[in-house]
């Protein structure tokens, strides 16, 4: 690799690690090079499983909502944050009604802010994340009836 130096492979390893994204191709020219960084299924299972008793709301309850309404997941892995801006008004609250496509939450990741957009229309009938908490790719965020 001509181009592409060592100390810039480095780097996007530890931009990778740190992001916590699981995969990074970077083109440069007619050079690619292709970060994957495995993720065991029970390190997902065991994030989430935290996320979820840091809410601090009763399993029974959680569990009665549960069965309703579509998940709206995080595509992406970052920060989830409910406004536009800190002190702004959150893009929906819980009885809010969305079109598809209505902007739900920012996630920024890698600098980068992405606005997550309702895939369905309906009402929030449950946030599932805090403002300014990371989250990992498919983390249920919201859930819409």
């Amino acid at each position: 690799m001509n181009s592409m130096d060592l100390r810039k492979i480095k780097k996007l390893i530890e931009l990778v690690e740190e992001s916590g994204i699981s995969e990074l191709e970077v083109r440069n020219g007619e050079e690619t090079i292709r970060i994957v960084r495995p993720v065991a299924s029970t390190e997902v299972v065991s994030r989430a499983g935290r996320a979820a008793r840091s809410a601090n709301e009763p399993a029974v309850a959680r569990l009665g909502v549960a069965a309703r309404g579509f998940v709206v997941r995080a595509p992406l892995t970052g920060t989830f944050y409910c406004a536009p801006a800190p002190g702004e008004r959150p893009f929906v609250q819980i009885g809010d009604r969305v079109a598809v496509g209505d902007t739900l939450c920012i996630i920024e990741s890698m600098k980068m802010m992405n606005q997550i957009e309702a895939e369905r229309a309906g009402s929030i009938i449950e946030i599932l994340c805090k403002d300014a908490v990371p989250v990992e790719t498919g983390a249920p965020l919201f859930r819409i009836e």
